[in-house]
């Protein structure tokens, strides 16, 4: 009977000669997960009515709720989707929501006959929500999807946001089990379907894609993940330790060799995954972040593969790639064994000038903090900052480095559910809803804290979150997260923070004047009075979903900024000197002071 922990824990160690750290874990597990809510505490000095995030997603329109089409055979796909993006479409200054939708295994299959049929109303194909915050000054979203043209029908997992052709819209590319769909952004509130001229599609299944101008030639290239070689006619019968009909594991099926598509320029893409090198190692993807991880100023491509090990990919700055995991310490978890990474996300959490990677894994391997040395080389330190133990009962998927209190100090989402039945939710219709989690950094050479029990009612929900994305969604200072429930509704988490502090921010919107309009990939740093806060412009990393492009600074309590430093894609690098706090600002390539490399 396949299933993913099949053996117990003490006779897998035993056959591996070593009991790791994560065996005895395992052993502590039922004792201590629990006491590990229980240990969470509020940041803040003065008690407050006020929840840290409210769940306010359809209160404000944002009406949609995910379909999985399952028809009791347990086709694996159905238990993986799906994603969600922040974008603003329509250059109005705010930010809009693309929602990815599952549909029928079968095209003949009547909706309403599945397992979980859906509401009366429902409308088939991926939402686009508009937000009316720019005309109405107030938050509250309209499904805009048959006006722009972008409600793909298909069984859709995720979407990566990028604009391909430098025209200042931002575009779409949306990842399916069967073929992938590119929507360029017309500019006039429509989309186009593009895919086959540009020559992107992927028959197969995709998960995470996204956008990276790899070669610094200020086109934006397109790096698509692959899973595994499903097929509903081969579907496997898997099997709970009860004898249930559970969902298989990746072990069950094959990997599916990534894509990496190079951007001509002229609306075209050029397949260059051999050439690239990146065919040279094949992994079941799910999770993917683009970042420069040895501080060569050139981005690379960190993928977090499910039941195998990842991949870093290293940019030799010829056009190629070359997957240097193992001799990094990414491949795998601390014990030397390989495991089930879903998201990911990278970011400077401590201060120290480099990208360091977070990965989610499945439930009872617990997560990954590799910690960077500032030249590509990581040390996996989830236990010393108290990140191991609150992860090791969960799923994790969709999850983001975010500053969500405004102190300067990168904070972390979990958006989690299982993939497998939990004995715990025995008799439920859907027993797999895990709660998400957010830990708060609590600064140099300390543990991060859970507040997942004092962030409000929207985390004590127990649902089967995947994708989220990361963006101030009300323009109010303060990030707020998307998570797109599998089988479940869209929910919006309102970060309220700002009620219950006085810290002070910035927000920066990049656009660079050689291509790459949005600046991806470019480093912000922001200095103050006895600190540097570095940060990425980017809309990848989580799971299967699109981040907001613009560049979020929490600021603490003073408001002074002595110097916004930019170091553009291209490598130019420029400081501006008269910048104010609280606000969003546009930072133009060209108008800074130059600075030498």
């Amino acid at each position: 009977m396949p299933k993913r922990y099949s053996r117990n824990l003490f006779q897998a160690a035993h056959q591996r000669n070593g009991f790791g750290r994560r065996d005895f874990l395992g052993v502590l597990l039922s004792g201590l997960a629990c006491a590990a809510n229980e240990l969470a505490s509020p940041v803040f000095d003065l008690p407050s009515q006020v929840p840290l995030f409210r769940e306010v997603a359809e209160e404000v329109g944002l009406k949609f709720h995910h379909f999985t089409g399952a028809n009791g055979e347990y086709y694996m796909p159905e238990i993986m989707g799906a994603g969600v993006a922040l974008f603003d479409y329509d250059n109005d200054d705010d930010l809009d929501v693309y929602v990815i939708q599952g549909t029928t295994f079968d095209p003949t299959q009547d909706a309403r006959r599945a397992k979980f049929p859906p509401a009366p109303g429902w409308r088939p194909g991926n939402r686009l929500f508009k937000n009316l915050l720019s005309e109405t000054g107030k938050l509250k979203f309209v499904d805009v999807t048959e006006k722009a043209g972008v409600g793909h029908v298909g069984y859709g997992m995720g979407v990566a946001i990028g604009d391909y052709d430098n025209d200042g819209f931002q575009d779409l590319y949306v990842t399916n089990l069967g073929s992938n769909v590119l929507y360029h952004n017309n500019g006039d509130g429509t989309f186009t379907d593009a895919t086959a001229k540009a020559g992107v599609d992927d028959p197969r299944w995709s998960t995470s894609a996204a956008w990276v101008d790899y070669d610094r030639d200020g086109r934006l290239d397109l790096f698509v993940a692959n899973y595994l070689d499903f097929t509903v006619r081969g579907n496997k019968h898997c099997y709970a330790p009860t004898g249930e009909r559970d969902y298989c594991t990746p072990k069950m099926y094959q990997p599916v060799p990534a894509r990496l598509f190079h951007n001509r320029g002229d609306g075209t893409f050029q397949d260059v995954t051999e050439a690239a090198g990146i065919a040279a190692a094949v992994g079941p993807g799910l999770g993917i972040v683009c970042a420069d991880f040895n501080g060569d100023g050139w981005p690379d491509i960190y993928v977090a593969n499910d039941g195998a090990a990842a991949h870093l990919w290293i940019n030799q700055r010829n056009g190629t790639f070359k997957e240097t995991s193992l001799l990094s310490g990414t491949a795998y978890s601390v014990d030397g064994l390989p495991q089930a990474g879903m998201g990911v996300a990278t970011g400077d959490f401590d201060g120290d000038g480099d990208q360091d990677i977070f990965k989610t894994n499945l439930t009872n391997e617990g997560a990954n903090l590799y910690v960077n040395d500032g030249h590509g080389n990581f040390n996996d330190a989830s236990a010393e900052f108290g990140l191991l133990l609150p992860t090791f009962p969960y799923t994790g998927f969709g999850t983001e480095w975010f500053d969500y209190d405004n102190d300067g100090r990168l904070d972390l989402f979990i958006a989690n559910g299982a993939v497998n039945r939990l004995e715990s939710l025995r008799g439920s219709a859907y027993p797999f809803g895990q709660p998400n989690q957010l830990f708060h950094n609590e600064g140099e050479g300390k543990k991060f804290r859970e507040m997942t029990g004092v962030a409000g009612p929207a985390f004590a929900a127990t649902e089967v979150s995947r994708g989220a994305a990361f963006g101030d969604i009300d323009n109010d200072g303060a990030v707020d997260i998307v998570v797109a429930n599998n089988n479940g509704p869209l929910r919006l988490l309102l970060n309220q923070s700002r009620s219950l502090n006085r810290n002070h921010w910035l927000v920066v919107r990049l656009e660079a004047n050689h291509g790459n309009r949005y600046g991806i990939g470019a480093l912000v740093e922001l200095r103050q009075k006895g600190r540097k806060l570095l940060r990425r412009a980017h809309t990848d990393s989580s799971y299967l979903s699109a981040n907001d492009a613009r560049v979020h600074f929490g600021l603490g309590e003073d408001p002074k900024i002595e110097d916004l430093i930019v170091c553009w894609p291209d490598g130019q690098q420029e400081a501006w000197d008269k910048i104010q706090a609280d606000r969003i600002v546009t930072i133009r390539q060209g108008t800074g002071r130059s600075i030498r490399s």
